[in-house]
């Protein structure tokens, strides 16, 4: 069987996330495990293109829209849909390849897959839209950014028009991987050197909470790396992959040594696995989630941390624990949710959520939250906390839950907005029991 070039694999990417309701993440994560033996720039490639085409779909369907009289993208072939996508958003948002040649391959590809009768129709769109590229009009937010137009509607009630466009910028950008060091295992300062000697370029972190910015320990910005598992300290458990904005459970949680923790909605684990760090092989961080799968997922997270004061457990957050009531210090709710604030990581997520869905998530977290407040003990702590923008999910299920438990009280809220590069879209909001 013939080798594939890139852009067959990206079409059969692409067909699989665009046309049979994939997950970016995953698809293109283990399309790039099985052909391993492409080279670091072909595997950015790859990378590049797929994401980018799911993160503009939008945009780019409206582009080529313009552009024929008929069929429209959404009644063309699969197959000639995905080529047309690709190959534009080569065209609008990539320079190193010559749009002559961007159609050439578009025109093979089509023809090696069996419909070599559309390759005309291909080459005619395709050249056309690279002959006016530069006079093309993008309409509203929704077109510009390639946004939902009911997310649009539903931020715009919370934000104003300048910070909707930084969010809506800030998640079209490509993120740079966050990762939060294992101090048990290696110093900050060994572990940078480590991978400085490989050629690997280490930044320090910041975040940005409202009007300030903080340095955040324990966490470096990595790039320039081939494949995250050739990475020896990454498989050693040296450092974990964590968006810097969920490191501010563990930052604010105020844990202290020889606590008992229970998060309740825990995986893949590395909100509790700080926790247990942080409490420097003392008390105790039981990590719970729904599914054993998901349980295993932690499980193996635990294993090459080399923690001891961490377990996992099966269970539904949504089922009140008896057992459980009145033992935990600390209780981190993680609770399920929209995701609309790790857009940037994972863009399809844009296009597999609707707002009665959202409404659906608000009251699933309600019920998860007032379970998991019952674990609290007297002068205990809860964070709730959300990967979302928007207060449905947020501020209105804190103040509904205040208002329905006069025995909490509010220490802090805060909703981190998406930063380009740096940091996603999170919620947390720390509570205290009376």
């Amino acid at each position: 069987m013939a080798e594939l070039n890139q852009r067959e694999i990206i079409l059969d990417i692409l067909d699989e996330i665009l046309e049979q309701g994939g997950y970016t993440h995953l698809v293109l994560s283990g399309a790039l495990n099985k052909y391993q033996y492409l080279d670091k720039q072909q595997r950015a490639f790859i990378t590049r293109v797929t994401e980018g085409t799911v993160e503009r779909v939008l945009q780019l369907d409206y582009v080529i829209d313009s552009f024929v009289k008929k069929p429209k993208v959404r009644k063309m072939k699969p197959l000639i849909r995905t080529v047309l996508r690709f190959s534009t958003y080569q065209i609008l948002h990539m320079d190193k390849t010559p749009d002559s040649a961007i159609c050439n391959e578009a025109v093979k590809l089509v023809k090696k897959r069996g419909l070599g009768g559309l390759s005309g129709f291909v080459n005619g769109v395709l050249r056309n839209i690279s002959r006016n590229k530069e006079s093309i009009k993008y309409e509203g937010f929704s077109v510009r950014y390639s946004m939902p137009q009911w997310i649009i509607d539903y931020w715009s009630h919370q934000f104003d028009d300048g910070q909707l466009e930084n969010i809506l910028d800030a998640l079209l950008q490509e993120k740079r991987t966050c990762i939060r060091v294992n101090t048990d295992m290696i110093s900050m300062e060994d572990l940078k050197k480590s991978l400085e000697a490989q050629k690997i370029i280490v930044e320090p972190v910041e975040i940005e909470i409202e009007q300030d910015v903080m340095r955040v320990d324990r966490a470096y910005y990595i790039s320039g790396y081939d494949y995250l598992m050739a990475i020896e300290e990454f498989a050693n458990g040296y450092f974990y992959i964590q968006d810097v904005s969920s490191m501010m459970i563990g930052i604010i949680s105020q844990v202290k040594p020889g606590s008992n923790v229970i998060d309740v909605c825990a995986a893949p684990g590395g909100k509790s696995l700080h926790i247990a760090e942080l409490m420097s092989g003392t008390g105790h961080v039981q990590a719970r989630d729904v599914s054993d799968y998901k349980v295993d997922l932690m499980e193996e997270n635990i294993s090459k941390s080399g923690l001891n004061n961490i377990d996992a457990i099966c269970w539904d957050a949504t089922v009140l624990d008896e057992d459980a009531i009145e033992t935990a210090d600390l209780v981190i709710c993680d609770a399920p949710c929209s995701g609309l604030g790790v857009i940037a990581g994972k863009p399809d997520i844009k296009y597999h959520m609707s707002l009665e869905q959202l409404q659906d998530l608000s009251k699933l977290q309600r019920n998860i939250l007032q379970n998991a407040s019952k674990y609290v003990k007297v002068g205990g702590k809860i964070i709730y906390s959300t990967c979302t923008i928007g207060s449905m999910e947020n501020e209105e299920n804190v103040h509904w839950f205040l208002k329905n438990n006069e025995k909490f009280k509010l220490l802090q809220m805060h909703q981190l907005l998406p930063v380009a590069g740096k940091q996603d879209g999170f919620f947390f909001a720390l509570l205290e029991r009376l």
